[in-house]
């Protein structure tokens, strides 16, 4: 017999039990910080969902939020927007938990009067793939770099999403700059290493904290939370190792 699977909303009160799924150790200064995001951004409609089982194992999980308090670079107007949705394993890929999960959004979302259902996707890594997304009738609004904007409309009235230009100010950005959020727990790692790693190297890096998502209109990546420039080029547009940003110091300062 299959285990039964619930999908259990995170809410202020119930999150010190069940956490925000994707970092585990709540000793970990990056999951103090998701914490105090997460409880901050409910007020903005911010939504954790998790999948578990019978036994509470966590099998996956999705992170949304309207459309105009994105943390992307994007423009969409009563939409409700996915920042993150992910299935660890893939003998839970294989029982259809991703479509569960875009279901129960989409359920809500047309309860609300929404417009439809939106979300970046990309074949690297920290987002994801498109291909769940055009299972579940997902329709491609646009396609910029590594990135696709997919979405569903609930109604032909629906205007489809769209990328904003995050290379607009990348030209700006001189010396070291990297940008971060706290939407993703492990930027808080990230930050701490390269900030190491830069003083070894005695590079001045400039470390500019997006704290709304007005901020991430200015920051140069598709990704939007995590950026890694160096003057005008950039470097990373998702979280990076130490050992990483050790390769890119090697090549860039020599």
């Amino acid at each position: 017999m299959s285990a039964k699977i619930n999908i259990i909303e995170v809410t202020p009160e119930n999150v010190d039990t069940y956490g925000v799924f994707c970092i585990k150790n709540k000793k970990a200064a990056g999951y103090a910080k998701k914490l105090t995001w997460f409880k901050d951004k409910v007020n903005d409609g911010l939504k954790i969902r998790i999948a578990i089982d019978d036994s509470e194992k966590q099998l996956g999980f999705i992170e949304t939020i309207p459309a105009e308090k994105a943390w992307r670079p994007i423009k969409a107007v009563n939409y409700i927007f996915i920042q993150c949705i992910a299935i660890f394993s893939k003998a839970d890929r294989s029982k259809h938990l991703g479509s569960r999960l875009l279901k129960a959004c989409e359920a809500e979302a047309r309860e609300d009067k929404r417009s439809g259902i939106c979300s970046m996707t990309s074949t690297g890594v920290w987002m994801a793939d498109h291909k769940l997304f055009e299972k579940n009738d997902y329709l491609q609004a646009a396609e910029k770099d590594r990135f696709k904007l997919m979405y569903k409309p609930f109604g032909l009235e629906s205007k489809p999403p769209e990328f904003l230009d995050w290379k607009a100010n990348l030209g700006k950005y001189q010396g070291w700059q990297l940008f971060y959020a706290d939407q993703c727990p492990w930027h808080e790692k990230s930050v701490n290493d390269l900030r190491q790693a830069a003083a070894r190297h005695n590079v001045d890096l400039q470390i500019n904290k997006l704290t709304s998502p007005a901020d991430i209109l200015n920051v140069p990546s598709g990704f939007g939370t995590y950026a890694l420039v160096h003057d005008g080029e950039l470097l990373a547009d998702h979280y990076i190792s130490k050992t990483r940003f050790e390769n890119i110091l090697k090549k860039e300062l020599n």
